[in-house]
């Protein structure tokens, strides 16, 4: 192998990688986090270390590779998820880089300088590295739709039936991890679908599209997880209903769609503008030059065009007050365009190529501090010790056998995290106010806590206080602050 395909293909890529994750564990909470809007991190660490179901989808994919980085014996329990976001987000970043340098049809396919700008682009990204230092699904999100693009935009040097297998089924499991995945799949299914006479390949789409379904199925192991009858068991999807209910996000379709036209302006413009602040104006002006003067009419710009815009899409119309997650497949294609822009300029350069490149590796380590240095206070979780502040509180300060009803995310998520997860306080009942109305959450009660009266079909928080005398009853939250009262029941 010459020295530079050494280089490019190993050398570089491990820079990247090291680089990147030096960064991410100089940054990651320590353990339980609200940083970074991270508020689900507790239900999500709860479900894989009790074999239980966080909130909708599920997410069935990221439960399985939670609990294999749970049983890592390295800091606390939350510490090793966190971990898992920081390594996914590092495979997504060297992908990227891997689609630009490693995939012979690139038109930076060699070029190192090329990948390292867009592998750091996308790694160094506000909101994606904001999501790399907690426990969270996006990261792995992000290398799941890498990885469907390299796979789509890989040579058919592998035979073709292998090649299709293998793109179905990672794009079944990416499902698996984050519903948002599914677009995706119509991008997997035709990637091959058209051969050079432009008629349909019956055979190879037949091929994808069986292995995408195996990939789904994926979701078959949440009604195997709920017949363990764990404390943290979304929707307990043994029955038809209520497998659909979890799996589709009913919980959540309501906001889909859900903006006023008046207000869909407004929200592209707000799009535009994360957008600009995740890669600065000289990172938009050249992802732009390598996707508009540097276009060529193959499928790497046609699914990085397609990515963008879909998910670009889906944040607009989508309403949570944390949509802009969903944009981080869209940083994939704006940091290839990037690497892109900055390969096509280095062909472009003619007898100053070599001075353009000779300046870019100049550039680079500039590019790299700088990017850290300035976007670190925006996303760094490792100083950010509210919610294990809060949770050690509440297992110290509760009174002994108290009910406890807890609103919100942040105080419900944490509780079970450290009452369920990490077994302290087992003579506490902690109740989810917001689940009471939920046949399945009041079963889940009933079985968690038999020592405990819950009356009738449908639970209120009254009933339940006035059935339980002599216990302590406390209203516990956080939003704002920390707000705790509690008061004894009389018999």
């Amino acid at each position: 192998m010459k020295r530079p395909d050494l280089v490019s293909r190993y050398i570089l890529p491990a820079i990247l990688a090291l680089a990147l994750f030096f960064v991410y564990l100089s940054s990651l909470a320590p353990g339980l986090t609200w940083a970074n809007d991270g508020a689900d991190g507790g239900d999500l660490v709860t479900a894989a270390a009790t074999g239980g179901i966080p909130h909708p989808s599920g997410y069935p994919v990221y439960l399985l590779v939670a609990r294999l980085f749970q049983a890592i014996p390295i800091g606390p329990l939350a510490f090793r998820t966190n971990l898992l976001s920081a390594l996914m987000a590092v495979v997504a970043s060297v992908l990227v880089y891997g689609i630009l340098v490693w995939l012979p049809d690139s038109p930076s396919a060699g070029d190192g300088i090329a990948g390292l700008f867009a592998g750091l682009s996308l790694g160094l990204s506000p909101i994606f590295w904001s999501q790399a230092v907690i426990t969270e699904v996006y990261t792995l999100h992000a290398a799941f739709v890498g990885l469907i693009i390299f796979l789509t935009l890989w040579p058919p040097s592998l035979k073709n039936n292998r090649l299709d297998r293998l793109r179905g089924l990672v794009s079944g499991l990416a499902t698996g991890n984050h519903l948002t995945a599914a677009f995706l799949a119509p991008v997997v299914l035709l990637a091959r679908g058209l051969g050079a006479s432009q008629k349909p390949d019956w055979k190879s789409l037949g091929r994808v599209s069986a292995w995408l379904g195996a990939g789904l199925l994926i979701y078959l192991v949440l009604p195997v997880r709920a017949l363990a009858l764990s404390p943290v068991n979304w929707g307990n999807p043994v029955t038809v209903e209520n497998f659909l209910w979890l799996v589709t996000g009913e919980l959540y379709q309501g906001r889909l769609f859900a903006v006023d036209l008046a207000d869909v302006l407004q929200r592209l413009q707000a799009g535009a503008a994360l957008l600009v602040k995740q890669f600065d104006l000289p990172g938009i002006t050249l992802a732009f030059i390598g996707l508009i003067f540097f276009f060529k009419p193959s499928r790497l710009y046609f699914i990085t065009l397609y990515t963008a815009i879909i998910y670009f899409l889906f944040t607009i119309f989508y309403t949570s007050f944390d949509s802009y997650v969903y944009l981080i497949p869209a940083f994939i294609s704006f940091s290839i365009w990037i690497g892109l822009g900055i390969g096509g300029l280095s062909r472009s350069a003619g007898r100053y190529a070599r001075s353009f490149r000779t300046f870019a590796w100049v550039l680079l380590p500039v590019f790299f501090l700088l990017l850290a240095v300035s976007r670190w206070p925006q996303v760094d979780a490792s100083r950010d010790p509210r919610a294990e502040k809060f949770g050690t509180r509440m297992m110290a300060v509760l009174p002994e056998n108290a009910v406890v009803f807890a609103d919100g995310d942040r105080a419900i998520f944490a509780l079970w995290y450290f009452h369920f997860a990490l077994h302290q306080r087992p003579d506490l009942t902690i109740i989810a106010a917001d689940l009471l109305h939920f046949d399945w959450y009041a079963g889940s009660l009933r079985r968690v806590y038999p020592a405990i009266s819950f009356p009738g079909e449908i639970l209120w928080q009254e009933s339940i206080t006035r059935s339980n005398p002599g216990r302590p009853i406390c209203d516990v939250s956080y939003f704002a602050s920390e707000e705790l009262s509690c008061a004894l029941q009389k018999p």
